[in-house]
């Protein structure tokens, strides 16, 4: 077989028409390189170069290896680069995960400085519900996941990032006799007709709030996606309860008001970033702007970040 060190040397010798030359340049004795050459071409078969009185000169076997050395040495120095620059952070592929609320204004924002800040990074893009989102971490198909604990909780093992908490907010029709009151308290929607999308009978956060507010929410139309519930809900067909990360992404005809607490809480969700056992530094560098972003907003928790050098390789530490 040919190993990379004797291409190396071959592609030198080519290059600079001596044995004594290459030797010189690269640190060996002339006989070494001359027992080198001498076994490289027993592997390939034949003679590689013309040994003439001031130097040599490649045979035609030996212009052929040189064609696919020169590609081989190029494709090895190109891969050297590319995983210096992946364990530095500055580039390879970052793959992201997000559920879709995440992706209203989080996600964009902290990706918009990252990839400002690390342009030679890929970036790829992956929405999905939290489970499933973590079943991609875990099998290597996402380098970190900004998920949520609602409905499954959080995944064992691996590292999770605490980033803030999501309050559920009542989307109610700009026409709605309570769309004028600071807050609304969830009993005196008992009589209204819901708009929801988790399967009949699985508990819900809409459910287990109703449930301490002393009614059974009353259901309608099945809407999955939260732009769509926002057109049903301007239409008057309903209202629904909307994570406050997706606050921005309201369209007009939609009013949105926070709901009293009940007892001692109002009804929300914890949203995390989730890394592997061995994040990439790219990844750590992203869950610090997230960690900054979700600080920034009035809504969130404080974030403390961590740079992936400061934490020593770990995840940041995010205080909500």
């Amino acid at each position: 077989m040919l190993e990379t060190n004797d291409l190396r040397l071959f592609d030198e010798v080519a290059r600079s028409g001596s044995f004594t030359a290459a030797a010189e340049l690269l640190g060996y004795t002339q006989s070494a390189v001359s027992r080198r050459i001498a076994a490289l071409e027993r592997e390939a078969g034949g003679p590689l170069f013309e040994r003439q009185a001031r130097g040599v000169r490649l045979t035609p076997a030996g212009h052929a290896l040189r064609r696919h050395t020169r590609a081989v040495l190029e494709r090895l120095d190109q891969a050297g680069e590319e995983l210096a620059a992946i364990h530095a952070g500055g580039g390879g592929r970052l793959r992201v995960g997000a559920f879709a609320t995440a992706n209203v204004e989080l996600v964009p924002a902290a990706l918009g400085r990252f990839a400002a800040a690390n342009p030679g990074v890929e970036v790829r893009l992956a929405e999905g519900l939290s489970p499933r989102l973590v079943e991609r971490l875990e099998a290597g198909e996402l380098d970190v996941a900004v998920i949520s604990d609602y409905p499954a909780g959080l995944p064992e093992g691996g590292h999770t990032v605490p980033l803030g908490e999501d309050r559920l907010l009542v989307a109610l029709p700009s026409g709605h006799p309570l769309a004028a009151r600071d807050a609304v308290d969830l009993a005196d929607l008992r009589e209204e007709t819901w708009i929801e999308a988790a399967p009949r009978g699985q508990p819900t956060l809409l459910v287990t709030a109703c449930a301490a507010a002393g009614f059974v929410p009353r259901g309608g139309l099945r809407v999955a996606e939260w732009s769509g519930k926002f057109g049903f809900v301007a239409a008057g067909l309903g209202v629904t309860l909307v994570p406050e990360l997706a606050a921005r992404a309201v369209p007009q005809g939609v009013v949105l008001r926070p709901l009293r607490p009940l007892g001692t809480a109002v009804p929300a969700r914890r949203y995390y970033a989730a890394l592997p056992g061995l994040p990439l530094p790219a990844a750590l560098a992203f869950v610090d702007l997230l960690c900054e972003v979700a600080s920034r907003t009035g809504t969130m928790g404080a974030c403390t970040t961590a740079s992936p050098t400061s934490a020593g390789g770990s995840p940041p530490a995010c205080a909500t």
